[in-house]
This record gives C-alpha cells, structure tokens and sequence, in this order.
C-alpha cells in the first residue's frame, strides 16, 4: 500500500465499535467504518474479554485498509488462563486467582518475541513478576516464593521440555487450589465488610457529643427568655 497510515487501536476482543477510538480516528477517509469494526471483531473473535492491539493501516486515495492483530498483554493472557477478569487490586493481601507452572509457560510460549528476554526461563520468571502485581498465586503459593524456586531450579524439568498441559492428576490439583483461593477471597472480603459496617456503626456515637455540646447555647437561651418573662 503506498503513502498509508497507521492507526493504533487497543479494543476488547470481539466487541469493537465505531465509537472511540476508532470511529472518530478514521473518520473522513472514505472508508466504511462499521465494515471495519466488523473485521476487527472476526479477527479479535477468539480473544473475547481480553484487551487487544489491534494496527490498521489504510490507503485513504485507493479507499483500502489492512488489519493486524497483536498479542494481548501478558497480564491479560494470564487472567485469562486463570479465569479471572481482573486483578485483586490488593496484591500482598488479597489473591485474585491461582495458575500452574505449565499455564505460565503457555503464555512465555505465546508472547516469545513480545518478551524482554528470549530465554524461557527468564521470561517464565518476567511474567510470574506479573503475577505479583496481578495478586495471582502459583501452584497454590504466593508468587514472590514460586520466583525464588524457579531460581533455585524447582521447575527446570517443566521450563527445558516446555510443558503447556496438564495432567488429570495436575488438572485436579488446580481445581482444588482454585477451591482453596475462592474460600480465601470470601473470607478477606467478608472481614473487609464486616470492619466497614463496624466503622460506619460507630460514627453517628463519635459525632453525638458534637451535637450535644451544641444544644447547651439553645438551653441557655430558654433559661434566658424565661427570665425575661418573669
């Protein structure tokens, strides 16, 4: 395509619009934006509830355009593989969900180029950083102590054959340490609300000498008109 341009997008998967950012970027190009959005939600279909880049390069003297579709970010990947929409927000105190050793290898596996280093291990140990920030636990432990047994070579055997799969054993290990991480997240946030009901039951108490303090001028004042009667 000759003198084109090159927009930008980051779009949920399979549910693009022409609202913004799109509509308004390729607005008077000639083009058809709405068959645009379409092509982007084919293409992005298998990415659904995932944020995803999303380049369009188009021609606007020939009335063309080209779609690429990158990689969601790997915290997205992540959250995926877990089955989880989005991170604790508590990360150190609350955990958002929990993956195995081999779901974190799938993601280094579908990033490769995308990641920092390209050595397999380094980039497993970049993404369980990730998974700090995410909240998200490893094999049933917090992340920080899966980081310090991949350095200590726990997983070597897993990272050098790159093993994606589970088996039916490992399959339901994970399905109980998914069990054990849901009881954990009721449990943190029933104590979260418990604490804030308590503090919204004791504020009125806290303001009541406020209030009765500011009677006595109106006492004072009665007691005064009485007088004045008298």
């Amino acid at each position: 395509m000759a003198k084109t341009e090159t927009f930008n997008f980051m779009v949920q998967g399979g549910a693009a619009t022409a609202g913004p950012p799109i509509g308004p970027a390729l607005s008077g190009k000639g083009l058809n934006i709405g068959q645009i959005v379409k092509d982007i939600n084919e293409k992005t279909s298998g990415l659904k509830g995932m944020d995803v880049p999303v380049k369009v390069k188009v021609d606007a003297a020939a009335k063309k355009y080209e779609i690429s579709v990158g990689l969601p970010p790997a915290a997205a990947l992540l959250k995926k593989e877990a089955g989880v929409e989005k991170g604790s927000g508590a990360a150190g105190t609350k955990p958002a969900g929990v993956l195995k050793i081999e779901h974190i290898i799938k993601v280094a596996k579908t990033k490769g180029d995308g990641m920092l280093s390209i050595d397999l291990k380094k980039q497993v140990k970049e993404l369980v950083g990730t998974c700090i920030s995410l909240g998200m636990k490893i094999e049933g432990k917090s992340a920080k102590e899966v980081l310090k047994e991949i350095s200590k070579g726990v997983y070597d055997s897993k990272i050098k054959s790159a093993k994606t799969d589970l088996s039916a054993e490992e399959l339901k290990q994970w399905e109980s340490e998914k069990q054990i991480v849901k009881i954990e997240i009721e449990r943190i946030e029933r104590a979260a609300a418990q604490a804030a009901a308590a503090a919204q039951a004791a504020a009125p108490s806290e303001t009541a000498p406020a209030a009765e303090a500011g009677s006595k001028p109106a006492e004072v004042k009665k007691e005064a008109k009485k007088e004045e009667k008298k």
